[in-house]
This record gives structure tokens, C-alpha cells and sequence, in this order.
């Protein structure tokens, strides 16, 4: 079975550790995408009611929640991100070298690009 980019994109954001949040580009370039950045965004806007993927935690490259969905709300994802501890400050922007995932280092990125190349 292929691994497609959207299940790499979950893979990748359900790595993303309590607290700390990621940009759509980041991930965009962990999947070996890195102009993809908004195909991240559609990625997660697609997944299943009750996923277990934590998509709160990737945010704009601002430090920003930037869902303009009507069918999802950015109230809910600040609200989701501030009960892990994260602050917003007054323009609603996380401070991006506090809270920023420092991602996988690059030897465990080579890996899951194998990995994903087998199953492809």
C-alpha cells in the first residue's frame, strides 16, 4: 500500500509533542514537500471527525492559527493549544522560538523517506 502525502503529513503531525506547535511549511518539508505548505493545510482540514492526529498544533509561519474554514473554527484551535500550555500574546501569535517542535533530526527524516519509497 502506498503512503500517500496526506497520511505522511498525519505521520509527521502526530509526532509533534504536547505544548509545542509546528508551521504548515515545516511539515511541508519534513514530507519532502516543501513548497506544499498549503496541501498541509488541506491535508489536515480533511481529516475524519475523532481523528487521533493533533492538528491544533500546526500553525502559519506568522505563529498564527490561520483556519478560514467555516466548518472549522479558530477559536477551538487556540482554545485546544492554550490548554497545552501555549501562550498567545496580545495579536494572537505563539512565540514561535519557544514553542516551535524542533522537528526529527535528519537521520530519522532519511528513514521514513525509505520507509514511505518502500511502500510507495
Amino acid at each position: 500500500m502506498a503512503v500517500g502525502f496526506f497520511e505522511r503529513v498525519y505521520q509527521i503531525v502526530r509526532m509533534i509533542p504536547r505544548g509545542q506547535v509546528a508551521t504548515y511549511g515545516q511539515i511541508a518539508a519534513i514530507v519532502s514537500h516543501p513548497r506544499a505548505a498549503r496541501t498541509v493545510g488541506w491535508a489536515l482540514h480533511a481529516l475524519p471527525e475523532g481523528s487521533d492526529v493533533p492538528w491544533q498544533r500546526v500553525i502559519n509561519a506568522q505563529g498564527m492559527v490561520s483556519i478560514t474554514c467555516e466548518l472549522h473554527d479558530p477559536i477551538l484551535q487556540r482554545e485546544l493549544l492554550e490548554e497545552e500550555g501555549i501562550v498567545f500574546d496580545e495579536e494572537g501569535r505563539v512565540d514561535l522560538e519557544r514553542y516551535r517542535w524542533e522537528g526529527l533530526p535528519w537521520p530519522q527524516i532519511e528513514v521514513l523517506w525509505h520507509e514511505w519509497e518502500e511502500k510507495s
